[in-house]
């Protein structure tokens, strides 16, 4: 899949118009911390997480993410770096933020916010860190104001994460389908959290729409199968790069969720 860049033309001009990546400067191993600071200190980064090289994981455009060395998180080449900060997460194994404490990094640890106003937090934690407080604060506010509240009906949506992996309540996406007018249709089939979706399920008591990136078998085994059953559900394309972080992802995320709500109102 070839991603194509939705940030906002203003946190893009952010990241092209600094200086080149150094040596020490802020290490990334989290790819959600690699698009925020992409985004708000791009000067200051010098290293983000091997998976923001894939096309498949990433929430950066690949032409950004490919300026930046990439790491694969383990301790030795963190540390051989000599970065001025670690940005990491509690995904990591102890051992190696045991090494970062012992090589005496200073090091901001991320836990994976569930709520819109999580993510703008962690943003404000990680600017802060990154001593760009101001960019942190200019990225909540397109965050805030990337769309207008939501009034009148919410279609009940499904949306895959992958194959037939269907998200449920309790996520960002979760609250980023709210924010835009949508509702979650997950509990409809009993489905409290993130969890697989059988596709019988689905085709006895199918959705208005189904929101995925579209690609893969089980995706079209779907899509066939809603076809012949005859359900009215629409299916929709929702890049998978939107679907990976919070941070300046949320606001293409938000106006492409609002698109279709729009198209499924009116």
């Amino acid at each position: 899949m070839v991603f194509r860049s939705c940030l906002p033309l203003a946190l893009m001009t952010l990241a092209a118009c600094a200086a080149p990546p150094r040596q020490g400067g802020i290490v990334s191993t989290n790819p959600c911390a690699d698009a925020i600071l992409a985004t708000i200190a791009p000067g200051r980064l010098a290293a983000i997480s091997h998976y923001s090289h894939d096309p498949g994981a990433t929430s950066l455009p690949l032409a950004v993410a490919r300026r930046y060395p990439a790491v694969a998180g383990t301790a030795e080449e963190v540390i051989a770096r000599h970065p001025d900060l670690v940005v990491t997460d509690i995904f990591a194994p102890a051992a190696t933020r045991e090494a970062y404490a012992r090589a005496g990094l200073t090091v901001l640890t991320l836990d994976a916010p569930a709520t819109i106003s999580a993510s703008e937090a962690q943003v404000i934690a990680i600017a802060k860190a990154a001593g760009v407080p101001a960019r942190g604060a200019a990225l909540v506010r397109a965050i805030e104001t990337a769309v207008p509240p939501a009034h009148g009906a919410r279609p009940p949506v499904l949306l895959f994460i992958a194959g037939d992996l269907a998200n449920g309540g309790g996520t960002l996406l979760d609250d980023l389908l709210a924010r835009a007018g949508l509702r979650n249709a997950a509990t409809d089939y009993g489905l409290a959290f993130t969890g697989t979706l059988p596709i019988e399920t689905i085709a006895a008591h199918p959705p208005r729409a189904i929101l995925s990136d579209g690609d893969g078998r089980t995706a079209d085994l779907r899509r066939r199968i809603l076809a012949r059953s005859g359900a009215a559900t629409v299916e929709v394309a929702f890049p998978h790069a939107l679907m990976n972080c919070g941070g300046p992802a949320i606001v293409p995320a938000l106006r492409r969720l609002t698109a279709i709500r729009t198209a499924l109102t009116s």
